[in-house]
């Protein structure tokens, strides 16, 4: 109702959209328009114009700069790769119990050793999975991305999440309980499958992690490590071969992910700028030498 008092014509517009299709709310279409020319509160003149149809609220900007998407089979941001890449027969019921949400940065979705409620598809955003040590060491196993589906393993065996996942920045998440979960992987082999395929995918994923983690012989190797994780998909963008990459994570953050403390961590990159291994330009973090960074990630 505040939005629809705003003299903002995109806020007036989206407030009558979103109150004219919610259910909560129950203020349908027309009693906005009643409103605007009966008593109460002096609503602003809002034309007809300014009303979107319902299709387009589902892509709508939130106040985290993120796309509203409120129905699976109308999403455009959906990738082939991605856990919600169903066909349309699957897609249909699976939409039908999923619910979309915003998370601003900083909020956990599950925390290690809590009944699993369900699975969450990450629609858009970062989401860092760890795990805390009984004296309250973080180590940050993945830093999740769009299309990543977090505490599936543990919705389809019933036992605790074995993580703690915290976005990393605004969010999309489209969650969906076990019950109704479970009920569509029995009815549906393609969801199965994607399933199955999705938990294979995430466990391997860790093993090498750890893997490359404790066979690092020190904390330089490990740090070299993670900067070569980050360029796995990317190719060097001009001559010289450097390979640009946007970093949000912080020293503290990076020294989770590699088991050392901050302070090591600074210490490193102070290091490898020194030696020309790499450039920082703000959160950019170029790679200037990747095969230097190779022989020390050996």
């Amino acid at each position: 109702m505040q939005a629809l008092r705003s003299m903002d014509q995109d806020a007036r517009a989206i407030a009558a959209a979103l109150l004219a299709k919610t259910e909560d709310a129950r203020l349908p279409a027309r009693e906005v328009r009643r409103a605007r020319k009966g008593p109460g509160y002096p609503l602003p003149d809002l034309p007809h114009t300014a009303l979107p149809p319902v299709s387009e609220v589902f892509h709508m900007k939130t106040p985290y700069g993120l796309e509203i998407v409120e129905n699976c089979a109308t999403c455009r941001m959906h990738k082939e790769k991605w856990f919600c890449s169903f066909s349309p027969d699957v897609l249909k019921p699976f939409s039908a119990v999923t619910r979309p949400s915003t998370y601003p940065d900083g909020a956990l979705l599950f925390v290690e050793g809590q009944n699993p409620r369900g699975a969450f598809i990450l629609c858009s955003g970062k989401a860092k999975l760890s795990t805390t040590s009984r004296e309250g060491k973080v180590l940050i196993l993945k830093v999740a991305e769009a299309g990543d589906v977090l505490g599936l393993s543990a919705a389809v065996s019933g036992t605790p999440y074995e993580l703690t996942a915290e976005t990393a920045g605004p969010c999309q998440v489209n969650f969906i309980e076990r019950e109704p979960l479970l009920r569509l992987m029995e009815r549906s082999g393609e969801l199965g499958l994607r399933t199955a395929q999705a938990v294979s995918r995430e466990f391997q994923t860790i093993y090498r992690d750890i893997h490359e983690l404790v066979l690092a012989r020190s904390s330089a190797g490990k740090l070299a490590r993670l900067l070569l994780s980050w360029t796995r998909t990317r190719e060097p963008q001009n001559t010289t071969n450097e390979i640009r990459i946007r970093s949000s994570l912080t020293h503290e953050e990076m020294a989770q992910m590699i088991g050392a403390s901050r302070e090591t961590v600074t210490r490193l990159l102070s290091d490898l700028k020194k030696r020309e291994l790499i450039r920082l330009e703000g959160s950019i973090l170029v790679i200037r030498n990747r095969s230097a960074l190779e022989a020390l990630a050996a």
